[in-house]
């Protein structure tokens, strides 16, 4: 008879496998008197981690495999790790070998022993430390940590930590509100409480990694900006419109920058020097939103000609609706710059709705 488990270990992955046989050696040593199991979550990584996971889970039962095609996201995976468990206790951890599981018991006997929901693995307490992290690495680690709190008002010395344990019943409380997006689920977790977590913050050195990259990017990072400012206004417009309409604002510097060079600096005349770039930054939206908005979509070979083509398209309709829009408005007697404001909006909003139909469906 398989007894359940208490502990269930949450381990996104993305072209770890290099680390999956070392960092279970390193679970079992630090628990041996507890119940527990690791669910390996992966994107489909294209160095096999996955497979080798169901090699060593055809010998050990406590190892699962959960492979994703086609989604992307290490908060979305541990949400899906989670709810693919019944353990009363539930761990996040990542595959890189950096974070200590040596704490593992303690975290766990700190959420029996008392009315905690959470314990956060924390590098910024006493005791705690980055390691060997890089200069760069660090420094963004320590802004984006610095950011979210004075956003949030969180008194959490850590928010930025991918090494936490809680509760069922808490995660139960929080998963609808999650939004799934980005690289920091305990942030997301953390704001979406309600009423807010009973924590605690224990110390913990990060480790050198050895193998594989660094999940940190550009886009993580942008991730991360959306779902706070998501979390702020509340959710009352989707995340993904709000980073399509951060690219598109972009645009409009990206268009008078080209504007600058062809017209002003190449003496090219106004009106093709204009539409060149307006070419210019419709070309930079798309391929932003490609990499960015549209990551778990995203396009390359002939789909993304084909992409930029319908991109190309959704927006020069987009623009017809915009100015007409703004004139009738102004024609109403109302000021110009509700007219040109609404005008933009309206425009906005049919971008995204066409583009996520026919440049980017679900699926591509």
């Amino acid at each position: 008879m398989i007894l359940s488990t208490e502990l269930s270990i949450i381990v996104p992955t993305y072209n770890e496998s290099g680390n999956v046989q070392a960092l279970l050696e390193l679970i079992r040593g630090s628990l041996p008197d507890c119940e527990w199991e690791v669910v390996f979550v992966d994107d489909d990584s294209p160095d096999g981690t996955s497979r080798i996971v169901r090699e060593i889970a055809a010998r050990d039962r406590r190892v699962r495999c959960i492979q994703r095609l086609g989604r992307r996201g290490l908060s979305s995976a541990c949400v899906e790790g989670m709810l693919s468990t019944v353990s009363p206790y539930l761990c996040v951890m990542d595959a890189d070998l950096q974070h200590d599981t040596a704490l593992l018991p303690d975290m766990l006997a700190r959420l029996k022993a008392g009315d905690l929901d959470l314990v956060i693995g924390s590098r910024y307490v006493d005791a705690g430390s980055t390691g060997d992290l890089g200069r760069a690495r660090a420094w963004m680690s320590r802004l984006a940590t610095r950011l979210s709190r004075l956003l949030t008002g969180l008194d959490v010395r850590d928010p930025m930590s991918g090494f936490f344990m809680m509760r069922r019943p808490f995660f139960e409380n929080v998963m609808h509100r999650i939004s799934g997006r980005g690289f920091k689920i305990l942030l997301d977790a953390l704001m979406s409480a309600e009423p807010p977590a009973v924590y605690v913050e224990l110390p913990y050195r990060m480790r050198t990694r050895s193998r594989g990259e660094s999940k940190l990017s550009a886009r993580v990072l942008w991730d991360f900006l959306i779902m706070l400012i998501d979390k702020l206004a509340g959710r009352m417009v989707p995340a993904r419109f709000i980073s399509f309409a951060t690219v598109g604002f972009s645009g409009i510097f990206v268009q008078i920058f080209a504007l600058w060079i062809l017209h002003r600096v190449m003496s090219a005349a106004f009106v093709p020097a204009d539409a060149v770039a307006t070419l210019v930054a419709m070309t930079t939206n798309f391929s932003l939103n490609n990499y960015f908005t549209y990551a778990d979509r995203r396009l390359s070979g002939k789909a993304f000609l084909r992409g930029l083509l319908s991109f190309y398209a959704a927006c020069a309709f987009g623009a017809i609706i915009n100015v007409s829009l703004a004139a009738t408005i102004v024609a109403w007697g109302y000021p110009w710059w509700l007219a040109g404001s609404l005008g933009a909006v309206a425009g906005a909003v049919w971008n995204y709705a066409i583009t996520a139909v026919f440049t980017w469906p679900k699926g591509a």
